[in-house]
């Protein structure tokens, strides 16, 4: 009974948007988090460029943060990946295969922003509001 209430409640926790502490920005609106994660807006508003760390479509963190930050489904995302890259506009982000690799890839790639659902904030990463 305890171990099943855990896992709900480990379920329940959203995906927090993650980012190198260099970026200059502190939060998003819901459409521009969507244009970063669906690679459509490629650069912060300083003009430097976003480099989109992801995990696996099936990861139940990918897709709390699918359903419950950006009003997705993952699929929809995957999608728009696909459309971008089959057109030659844009490249896919880097899949990594777990969270604690995310949060090192975005901790040492300047300008990277990525999600988790646990965060260890530190020097290296910021959290992102989305509002």
């Amino acid at each position: 009974m305890l171990l099943t209430q855990l896992a709900l409640a480990d379920l329940a926790m959203a995906a927090e948007i993650i980012a190198n502490s260099s970026v200059g920005v502190n939060s998003l609106s819901l459409a521009s988090a969507r244009s970063i994660f669906g690679m459509r807006q490629v650069k912060w508003p300083d003009d430097k460029h976003i480099q989109v760390f992801v995990l696996a479509d099936t990861h139940p963190t990918h897709i709390a943060l699918c359903k419950e930050r950006l009003n997705l489904f993952p699929y929809q995302l995957r999608q728009s990946w696909d459309r971008l890259v089959y057109a030659g506009m844009a490249q896919a982000p880097i899949e990594v295969a777990n969270e604690e690799e995310l949060v090192n890839k975005v901790a040492t790639t300047p300008g990277a922003i990525g999600y988790v659902r646990k965060v260890k904030t530190n020097d290296a990463i910021k959290i992102i509001a989305i509002q």
